[in-house]
């Protein structure tokens, strides 16, 4: 549809009309008009799997890894297959559009929301990002690129202005945004916080660079509630306010038209892009319903089997790697990790999985019949309890696994009853005269002890247990974080006495009241084990094994939407454990279950280490296929992992106030680990396979144009017995410029296959956009003149090969 056929259906609408289309209908819908046959499409959450329009246990979804081991695969084909499985997922539950990929960067390694973001390196993501992108919309659903701009951490991140450089801003945190805009994203999330000085939905970023520089002719639409006020956003391009309906444009913004404050065209501009987006749905009458076709359950589950694998790191392995199923007696799989492992981050981005594979049963299932397997869960990690779901509890009238939730008026009386399978409800129905929310479960603890009981949510709230009150007070909201409000509320607990093989009758209440949202969870957790015996059981079952696998990693509490971490530590306790279980076996075999860095003291004491992320549905299989042999651990590092967070070169996300100044300029992530000559524990790009590889030559142009892009040819030889897989990654530096330079930057790379012994030549092409700068003054790129090392190697800090390339203006 042209602009004339749009501007001709915008001609039938009045200002009021036109104005409606710019918010929300709901939490989820864009409003609709008859007038033009325009109808309403469906937005969700989605960077690892499309959750749909509500937060129900009930309708489930596929389960991706995370976007860090997305990133960690440095495997564009596979993440750009990935693409259709959630734009499939989305059809199916009537979604048009998937607020992913997030395009924010790893910039200090206490960023809260790392799971959700690709790596460090502004390259690096924006290739991964424009693959999922490309992915998902071949399928007619779109893609969104959030948050912009420079949302990068968690704290006061809606009002934190982030202070950083024109020339960082585009080198570094608007590179990505453009990568995407290149591969033809339909919507752009504006984010939170505000940069420079001016918040995000009302940046001057959105008109330039993003249209009148990238082309770019989608949406764009608010973060939900990041709006702040009508006239700076109308002005600078934002397109639709979310959530609605209400939010501060409607009359507002009418009424300001109306008194010439704003341009008639402005308004008419944001229609146009939601009719264009429409129409690129297919979203005008008459429109037969969207097809939604079946997703085959063996696909979704190699396909998720496969990219697990693909991003799981191998950051050490002194030979134990992998392991012969047929060799062993007795395995010793050790950790709390590994019986509940988590597969996903938490915050907006969480689904209800169709199903969970943790790292235990998987390692069960490949050993069956083979050998056998012990468990023991050593220290517990710490956090808060779990969500009550079947595993402990029935539903008290029907006796089904599951709770009772049950809506009341403010004389308690029933409005809504219905069996729900977990006790997490964010989003209880809400009938008229709705005043309580309860759950009701009768608990089945299976060892006596001190349980920890609690609840999360807002306002009035108790929990009873046989009718007795054993938590209560009012507990007032302390934030307006939307994430906070409505899906992880705080949760208060108590100690509880139970005794295995009775059911007690708990009873957990809250009271609601106007704008401290509905959400209500129940946690329960056993009773935590003494440590030091959790310990010595740990160290008495690795020495009856023949190699021990330790799962380590962290919480919930420690990795979260809506707040950054303190530390980088995974905790005494769980250090202790795999201190013990590696002074117990000399082939101890670690693996790390988290989305973003932690420390390791105990790196070097253990005979193998393995990063799984957050592995998705399949990551218990998937670690299996690495472990056993079955599949090569395929991941890279996509950030570097500091062995101490002192060490980091960026640390801080705490604003000062209200202001947090990116003083490191360029130097993000393994740039400013090399600037700064420090070494950390592994190097972006770092990650083995079962493998070895020599690198032999490389070899290039020696003289290229300004403005042109080169590929440059590495030759490598497997060494190793095995065949196997080689990320060739490519790094320049400018020794000698004028203008100031990272010491190396990451520029390319390409992945290699080869059998033992065969040699393999990876070309990598290099864009001519990583030889240019931005130059503040003239407010343009440029590219200079002169020598351009180009180095070639496994990691940013291994780069064995050099060769140089003379860069000269054209004639």
């Amino acid at each position: 549809m042209n602009d004339d056929e749009l501007d001709r259906l915008i001609d039938k609408l009045t200002l009021r009309a036109k104005v409606a289309l710019l918010t929300g209908a709901d939490t989820w819908r864009t409003a609709a008009e008859p007038a033009v046959e325009l109808r309403s499409w469906t937005m969700s959450d989605g960077p690892a799997g499309v959750r749909g329009p509500s937060w129900d246990e009930r309708h489930t979804a596929a389960l991706l890894p995370s976007a860090t081991a997305l990133a960690a695969t440095w495997d564009e084909q596979l993440v750009e297959r990935l693409g259709p499985l959630l734009a499939l997922e989305a059809r199916r539950k009537g979604v048009h559009a998937v607020l992913a990929p997030n395009l924010n960067l790893h910039r200090s390694p206490l960023g809260g929301r790392h799971f959700e973001c690709f790596s460090e390196d502004p390259e690096l993501t924006g290739r991964i990002g424009a693959a999922l992108v490309r992915g998902v919309q071949a399928h007619q659903v779109a893609a969104t690129a959030k948050h912009f701009v420079a949302n990068d951490s968690e704290t006061e991140r809606l009002t934190v202005d982030v202070r950083v450089g024109e020339r960082a801003l585009r080198e570094v945190y608007l590179a990505p945004f453009e990568a995407a805009v290149a591969a033809g994203v339909r919507l752009v999330m504006a984010g939170y916080n505000a940069v420079n000085g001016v918040t995000a939905t009302a940046s001057p970023l959105l008109r330039t660079p993003l249209r009148t520089e990238w082309g770019f002719d989608g949406v764009v639409v608010s973060d939900w509630g990041a709006v702040r006020a009508a006239r700076p956003a109308a002005h600078a391009g934002l397109d639709l306010v979310m959530p609605g309906p209400g939010g501060v444009w409607g009359e507002a913004l009418v009424r300001a038209v109306q008194a010439g404050d704003i341009a008639p065209h402005i308004v008419d501009e944001k229609v146009r892009n939601l009719l264009r987006q429409a129409h690129w749905f297919g979203g005008s009458r008459p429109a037969r319903a969207r097809a939604r076709p079946p997703l085959r359950p063996g696909w979704v589950r190699a396909l998720l089997r496969r990219a697990a694998a693909a991003g799981t790191v191998l950051l050490a392995n002194r030979g134990v790697l992998p392991l012969d199923r047929d060799g062993l007696a007795t395995v010793a799989v050790i950790g709390a990790h590994a019986a509940r492992t988590r597969t996903q981050s938490g915050g907006s981005a969480g689904v209800f999985p169709l199903r969970e594979v943790g790292f235990l049963d998987g390692i069960r299932a490949q050993l069956r019949g083979r050998a056998k397997m012990v468990h023991t869960p050593g220290p517990a990690p710490g956090g808060p309890p779990p969500p009550l779901d079947g595993t402990w509890c029935t539903d008290p009238d029907s006796g089904a696994p599951g709770v009772l939730l049950c809506v009341l008026d403010a004389a308690g009386r029933a409005l809504h009853t219905e069996h729900r399978d977990c006790a997490r409800q964010l989003e209880p129905p809400l009938p008229p005269d709705t005043h309580t929310v309860e759950i009701r479960a009768r608990l089945h603890p299976r060892e006596s002890g001190v349980w920890t009981l609690g609840i999360a949510g807002f306002g009035p709230m108790s929990l009873r247990l046989d009718g007795e009150l054993v938590l209560a007070g009012d507990f007032a909201l302390d934030t307006d974080d939307p994430a906070l409000v409505h899906v992880t509320p705080p949760l208060h607990s108590a100690a509880v006495p139970l005794t295995a093989g009775t059911a007690p009758l708990l009873v957990a209440r809250r009271e609601l009241a106007p704008g401290t949202g509905r959400a209500v969870v129940i946690g329960a957790a056993p009773p935590a084990p003494d440590e030091t015996t959790a310990l010595a059981a740990a160290g008495r079952a690795a020495s009856g094994a023949d190699v021990a696998i330790v799962v380590v990693g962290t919480t919930e509490h420690d990795e979260c939407e809506g707040r950054d971490r303190h530390h980088l530590a995974l905790g005494f306790g769980q250090d202790a454990l795999v201190r013990t279980v590696a002074a117990a076996n000399p082939h101890t075999v670690v693996v790390v279950n988290s989305g973003g860095p932690v420390e390791m003291p105990w790196r070097d004491d253990v005979a193998a280490l393995l990063l799984s992320w957050f592995p998705g549905q399949e990551g218990g299989t998937a670690l299996a296929d690495v472990l056993f042999g079955r599949t090569e651990p395929g991941g890279r590092l996509p950030t570097t992992w500091p062995a101490r967070l002192e060490d980091a070169p960026v640390i801080g996300t705490s604003p000062s106030g209200g202001r947090l100044t990116y003083t490191e300029g360029i130097h993000v992530g393994h740039r400013g680990w090399l600037r700064s000559h420090r070494t950390p524990a592994y190097w972006f790009g770092h990650g083995l396979g079962y493998t070895t590889w020599a690198y032999e030559e490389l070899t290039g142009p020696a003289t290229v144009r300004t403005g042109d892009s080169f590929t440059v040819r590495v030759r490598v030889r497997n060494t190793g017995t095995r065949a196997g897989r080689e990320v060739v990654q490519v790094y320049l530096a400018r020794p000698g410029a004028a203008v100031e330079y990272p010491e190396r930057w990451f520029a390319g790379h390409t992945a290699v296959y080869a059998p033992p012994g065969e040699v393999v030549t990876a070309r990598v092409r290099i864009p001519a956009r990583l030889l240019r700068h931005w130059d503040t003054r003239a407010g343009r790129w440029r590219t200079e003149p002169g020598t351009c090392r180009v180095f070639a190697g496994r990691s940013a800090g291994d780069v064995p090969l050099t060769s140089e390339v003379e860069l000269r203006t054209g004639e």
